[in-house]
């Protein structure tokens, strides 16, 4: 008999544990060991029935066994104690109350993803954006970064992940029930659910409710719309992460942007928060953000459309994270039509404006597609790549949007991943900390350089016990899998011997598309082979990831591996695990000696868990790629070799396989076994300090989250004041400007240019004197810039590199719409040098020279 409605009973706590409730309610929990220890010294055998999950560990008591505990004196001490200290963390100034002391700083940030991976308690991320938004976050609570994250909640996730007889992955899907998660509903003063709703075709109406997960000091809402009012196709907009069609994910989309803002308006008026003043997009699945707050600026300040657009954008920073183009949602424009025309439109929005925002109007792109990254990079003021590579590679795909100006000039920055240490950190580490470096705290700047001076011994017993730890794990999890593929106890007795807590343990988790490819190890497999049964210096490999659902492509990758690691003979030195999330990587990172990752470069946009696995004292070997490509210094670990330029895929992988393969036989395991009379492996034991000591401090979130605080929020906050203050005086006027511009500049020309002054052979320190003519066409002198483009000449061509642009001073006008501009350049190089003439748009208002996407060129 099945039950036709459900719901979760919380725990009434006796009020001397009350506490309790509070310190399971808020996901501090989650990277705060002694607050976890507080809940599994209750019980730690319940504890690991929960799954680490307190909120169901106090569910799980009686009455009676909650009643005991309140009559223990010495647990309700430590119950005080641990509350007292979460008290403490919340209202303490930290680096952000002590920056904002020295100048203007944002009252609040605005931070939207459509997926966080906070804990595995709350299953609502599929890999590395959402775990760095949860890591965004944490870190941000860390720092007193007044940031408040938007999302979704997914009824059901993303999946969990099983394979069948055949190594073939499978997908369940359960059911989370808010209601015994740590979230709170939001409620109106008539303890009524908040509403939030958005209209859709027909007339209907899409509605949610929002949950609050606190995260340490930061608000976390997620939209829900699996609730009354909706029918069964509304309430199953939020059923899967990534899941349904191109229609259901624009009405997520539409959820998590639209629903969104009009969440964090509701959380203001319930709390009395601050309206955020800068909106922070991760991924372009939430770029309708910006369309509901040019929408709203039409409403409340009678403004157009363009001087709107100004408003909203100044705030605004983009952060994309694809390096391939099919990594970007796009949609058919019919179907935009359909949720945003006729008396769809947003009350100032009309369905043109809005249609333009996301055309792929660059060569290469395609009509009638609607491009959800386009539009996030053209409402925003500010956008950024997640590594320096990631960056420049984002400037080469979005330069479309830029013509006219060099790659370099492509207004999209970069700001370094980086990893929550807490959350990764294992207690081993921290517990040698302790002992050697004066604190557990391993983010403090002093105690990076004091590394090398802990004994080889702790270091070393600290990383056997965790990969001791990993291999119990792994052969649990194992013997779990194959018991879900049929295989009964009987036939699982070898599983009880799988992997060596003594020997070499490479890791590779990563999702599972083709470009990281899963299986470029499997390229020679009597290779590999060779290397995990070798007699002196055997390897073993641990290997997770998942595929998504609908890409057939990557679970035959994963068939194939688990096909390899089936077979008999090597079955003991390889193993997948499916269902790679938070709680096995908290396991596994920790656990491995080195993090392997190959993906095509320059395909991986950063690859945080090699940094997972550094701050645990593991070693990388990687292609040149995401992080790894500017943070590779040839002693904390190993650079696989790339065969760029080869166009014939299979071999490039032939190539780069073989060179893993190589590195690992001569350079890596021979290492691991070169040991003294001690047993330790001096020459790794320098590489793991050296990797810690160079890499700790910047691997970091905090350093991460600290960046987009100076670099971006700072900025865009200031700027945002700038151009909305006096009744937007700022936006209006931007906007008229643009608009000008926009019209007269395809008349606007350099018409000619004298250069003087130099001699006919040159020297280093000579000015070169240059006097540019310049059709305006109506634009004033101050509104344009004119400037010489001076510096090295590529031989064979005329193209410049490594060029500097000086401006040019305003001379005079004339009748026919002329001005004359002149100026020196300091000549500073030898060598071939080349100069030109070019002019931009220029408005005190507009961020960087090249926002417009105009340039005159002579």
């Amino acid at each position: 008999m099945k039950a036709i409605r459900r719901f979760s009973v919380r725990t009434a706590l006796p009020e001397p544990i009350a506490a309790l409730g509070d310190l399971a309610m808020n996901l501090r929990w989650s990277w705060h060991s002694p607050t976890r220890a507080l809940f599994a010294g209750i019980d730690p055998q319940r504890w690991d029935t929960v799954h680490h999950d307190p909120v169901r560990m106090l569910s799980a008591f009686s009455a009676s066994e909650l009643d005991a505990l309140a009559a223990d004196t010495d647990f309700v001490s430590r119950v005080a104690a641990a509350k007292a200290d979460l008290d403490a963390y919340l209202s303490a100034p930290r680096w952000f109350q002590e920056e904002s002391a020295k100048g203007d700083a944002p009252a609040s940030i605005a931070y939207f993803s459509p997926e966080y991976g906070i804990t595995a308690v709350l299953p609502q991320y599929s890999g590395g954006l959402g775990i760095l938004a949860g890591d965004h976050l944490k870190a941000a609570s860390d720092l007193g970064v007044p940031i408040v994250g938007v999302g979704l909640f997914y009824k059901t996730g993303y999946f969990k992940q099983s394979l069948n007889a055949d190594g073939w992955q499978q997908e369940t899907y359960p059911v989370a029930d808010p209601q015994g998660l740590p979230l709170h509903l939001l409620r109106e003063a008539d303890d009524t659910p908040c509403v939030i709703s958005i209209a859709m075709p027909g007339g209907g109406q899409l509605r949610a409710h929002v949950w609050r997960a606190q995260v340490g000091r930061v608000p976390l809402l997620l939209l829900d719309s699996d609730v009354p009012g909706n029918d069964d196709a509304m309430r199953a907009v939020t059923e899967r992460l990534y899941g349904g069609g191109g229609e259901q994910r624009l009405q997520q989309e539409m959820l998590l942007g639209i629903g969104g803002v009009r969440a964090l308006r509701l959380w203001s008026r319930l709390t009395g928060a601050p309206e955020p003043e800068v909106f922070h997009t991760n991924e372009g699945h939430a770029g309708f953000l910006g369309i509901e707050r040019i929408s709203e600026f039409t409403q409340s300040a009678g403004m157009s459309f363009e001087e709107a657009m100004e408003a909203a954008r100044a705030g605004t920073v983009f952060t994309t994270h694809t390096p391939v183009p099919a990594g970007i949602d796009r949609f058919d424009v019919s179907l935009l039509e359909r949720y945003f025309g006729g008396a769809q439109e947003l009350p100032g929005v009309p369905l043109d404006k809005l249609r333009a925002l996301g055309a792929e109007t660059y060569e290469g792109g395609s009509e009638g597609i609607f491009n959800m990254a386009v539009m996030g990079l053209r409402l925003a003021e500010r956008a950024n790549g997640v590594s320096q590579l990631h960056g420049h590679v984002s400037r080469e795909m979005f330069d479309g949007l830029w013509p006219g100006f060099d790659d370099s000039e492509v207004p999209i920055t970069s700001i370094t991943n980086g990893v929550h240490a807490p959350t990764w950190v294992d207690d081993a580490v921290f517990d040698v900390a302790a002992e050697y470096l004066g604190g557990r705290d391993v983010e403090a700047g002093d105690q990076w350089l004091q590394i090398g001076d802990v004994p080889g011994e702790a270091i070393w017993a600290a990383k056997a016990q965790m990969r001791a730890r990993l291999v119990e794990d792994a052969r649990a999890r194992l013997r779990a899998s194959w018991g879900k593929r049929g295989a009964t106890d009987a036939e699982l007795g070898w599983t009880d011997s799988v992997l060596d807590p003594d020997v070499l343990t490479i890791g590779f988790a990563r999702r599972v598309p083709t470009y990281k490819r899963l299986t470029l190890m499997l390229r020679d497999p009597e290779r590999l082979k060779a290397l995990l049964l070798h007699p002196e210096r055997p390897v073993q490999l641990v290997i997770a990831g998942k595929s998504h659902p609908a890409d057939e492509t990557g679970k035959q990758l994963i068939q194939q591996m688990v096909r390899f690691a089936d077979q008999h003979d090597v079955r003991h030195r390889i193993v997948f695990l499916p269902n790679y999330d938070i709680a096995m990587a908290r396991t596994l990172y920790p656990g491995c000696d080195v993090w392997l990752n190959n993906p095509l470069r320059p395909f991986e946009a950063c690859g945080t868990s090699g940094m997972k696995a550094a701050l645990n004292g593991g070693l990388n070997l990687s292609i040149l790629d995401g992080w790894w490509d500017e943070w590779y210094d040839g002693d904390n670990g190993w650079a696989i070799p790339t065969a760029d330029g080869v166009e014939d895929e299979g071999r490039r992988d032939d190539i780069e396989a073989a060179a893993l393969y190589d590195l690992i036989e001569t350079q890596v395991a021979p290492r691991f076994y070169d040991v003294d009379e001690q047993g330790l492996p001096q020459h790794w034991l320098s590489m793991l300090r050296h990797t810690l000591t160079t890499l700790g401090p910047k691997v970091l979130a905090t350093r991460m989250v600290r960046d987009y605080t100076e670099q971006l929020y700072a900025p865009a906050a200031a700027h945002n004041a700038r151009v909305n203050a006096d009744d937007h005086a700022g936006a209006r006027a931007l906007a008229d400007y643009k608009a000008r511009a926009r019209a007269g500049w395809s008349a606007v020309h350099v018409d000619h240019v004298e250069g003087s002054g130099i001699s006919d052979s040159p020297l280093v320190g000579e000015q070169l004197s240059v006097d540019a003519y310049v059709a305006l066409d109506g634009l004033a002198p101050h509104e344009v810039d004119v400037q010489v483009v001076a510096g090295r000449v590529e031989l064979g061509t005329d193209d410049l590199v490594d060029w500097d642009a000086t401006s040019l001073g305003f001379v005079e006008s004339y009748e026919d719409g002329k001005a004359k501009f002149s100026g020196q350049v300091p000549i500073e190089r030898t060598g071939q040098f080349g100069w030109t003439v070019r002019v931009l748009p220029r408005h005190e208002l507009m961020a960087f020279p090249s926002s417009l996407g105009l340039v005159a060129n002579a």
